[in-house]
């Protein structure tokens, strides 16, 4: 009797458990994540695994998030309208490359002669720029988040010498985002690509020069296989947000808790991929010189002040602009950049500065 009362009550354990496992199934979701990039690629490849993992871990796994590099599910320049469409839930890219949806998105990313990797940051999260961000990618059905940044890019890699303007009319020359609008008023031939058809363009002679991200994710590419020539400082970029864009129904559908989940882990790994970037590309620059002959070299000062007017004019330009939300970002992003600069006199500026002076430290 007591053999047969123990069969019932395993069969009505197992049925209870049967109805059970679908409520748990259905409260856990999978999303893929489409990137920019070559899957961990020094820097921002890297970057976007740990953001997927992140969502994962902060979400107790209900939200698995698969990544998938450029050229698995869609093209690398093909995220953005892949997860507007929602055929990906979100993607890992840069503003940079959206210039084509509005030139006001490209002041998210990086501006010429504009705002560091913590000053980008601080205008979102407290100058107001959120707002706009998230008015702008509103239009094409995406929730944006910051998640990371390169700090200081360079200028790039050239197969020749940069002694004057001169040598700059004609060149053919990478880059992205509101930097080609500037070089581009220099005479330069821009081009756009990836880091990879840089390699190959610079390689065949079909590009004089491009620049891409810093050491660290530079070195891995081999550029300095192809061009010896080293330019800094990047004035064209003087940080390059990364960002997590989500597919807005796709985020609204979610509940609160996982939503949150979302915007921490992009919250979350701004400051660690930003101090990343700096440590790495330290200890990157260090090896190129002294491993592969390369030739670190500074931008003469007249080149950085006509790069300085003709980013003057693309900024004027975008002032002018023909939609209204363009308008509200630049002058936004004006307001916020004199403001911090002239605070910056005093701070960052001033113990970099006095770092520099010579004096016996350590030794």
């Amino acid at each position: 009797m007591k053999r047969r009362q123990f069969l019932q009550t395993a069969g009505i354990a197992g049925v209870a458990t049967g109805l059970a496992a679908p409520a748990i199934a259905q409260d856990k979701r999978t999303w893929n994540m489409v990137t920019a990039w070559p899957k961990n690629l020094p820097g921002p490849g890297v970057a976007a695994q740990m953001l997927a993992d992140r969502i994962t871990a902060l979400s107790g796994g209900r939200l698995e998030v698969r990544l998938h590099a450029a050229g698995e599910l869609v093209p690398g320049n093909g995220v953005f309208d892949a997860v507007s469409e929602g055929t990906a839930e979100l993607y890992h890219a840069v503003p940079s490359y959206w210039g084509s949806k509005s030139r006001g998105i490209l002041l998210f990313g990086s501006q010429p002669f504009g705002l560091r990797a913590d000053e980008q940051l601080g205008w979102l999260m407290h100058g107001g720029g959120q707002e706009l961000y998230d008015e702008m990618y509103g239009r094409f059905g995406l929730k944006p988040f910051l998640c990371g940044n390169s700090g200081p890019q360079w200028q790039g890699w050239f197969r020749n010498e940069i002694n004057s303007v001169d040598d700059l009319r004609g060149l053919r020359f990478r880059t992205t985002g509101l930097a080609s609008e500037m070089c581009a008023k220099l005479g330069m031939a821009v081009q756009a690509m990836g880091g990879g058809d840089m390699f190959q363009a610079l390689q065949s002679g079909a590009l004089d020069a491009g620049e891409f991200i810093g050491p660290w994710s530079d070195s891995a590419l081999g550029f300095y296989q192809v061009a010896k020539n080293y330019y800094w400082p990047g004035v064209g970029e003087p940080s390059s947000a990364e960002e997590c864009a989500v597919n807005m129904a796709a985020y609204e559908e979610l509940p609160e808790d996982l939503q949150q989940a979302v915007a921490y882990a992009c919250e979350s790994l701004y400051n660690p991929v930003w101090t990343e970037y700096s440590t790495k590309h330290a200890q990157a620059l260090k090896q190129l010189v002294s491993e592969h002959g390369v030739q670190v070299k500074q931008l003469p000062e007249d080149v950085m002040v006509a790069m300085g007017n003709a980013a003057g004019e693309v900024i004027a330009e975008l002032r002018e602009d023909d939609d209204e939300l363009v308008k509200r970002i630049v002058e936004s992003f004006l307001a916020y950049r004199q403001s911090i600069a002239e605070y910056m006199v005093y701070a960052d500026n001033g113990q970099m500065n006095a770092r520099a002076l010579d004096y016996n430290y350590g030794g």
